[in-house]
């Protein structure tokens, strides 16, 4: 079996900033996924910087970056997930205004 895709959201804002996010559900968990996703959600700003992604690539489990920045991220559930992206998201453009 291989990893479906559960979610896809892409968008760009009138400014050029662009969000992409998915998310896969795996055939199983893995040690670095014990809740079997895969997600990246991805915000950045029109000329290709990262503002804020959320990922769990292998090897490092769930953590979320801010620009440069990178810390752990603890999951909760799919929705949390998206809910807590999206709050960074915002406060992120109200920043940038």
């Amino acid at each position: 079996m291989r990893a479906q895709r559960r979610f896809y959201r892409k968008m760009t804002y009138p400014d050029g900033a662009i969000l992409e996010a998915v998310l896969w559900k795996l055939p199983a968990p893995t040690p670095d996924r014990p809740h079997g996703l895969k997600y990246r959600l991805y915000y950045g700003t029109a000329d290709g910087s990262t503002v804020v992604r959320y990922d769990n690539e292998t090897g490092k489990g769930d953590h979320r970056h801010y620009g440069n920045r990178e810390e752990p991220y603890r999951f909760v559930d799919e929705a949390t997930l998206y809910a807590d992206f999206m709050a960074d998201v915002e406060r992120a453009r109200r920043r940038r205004k």
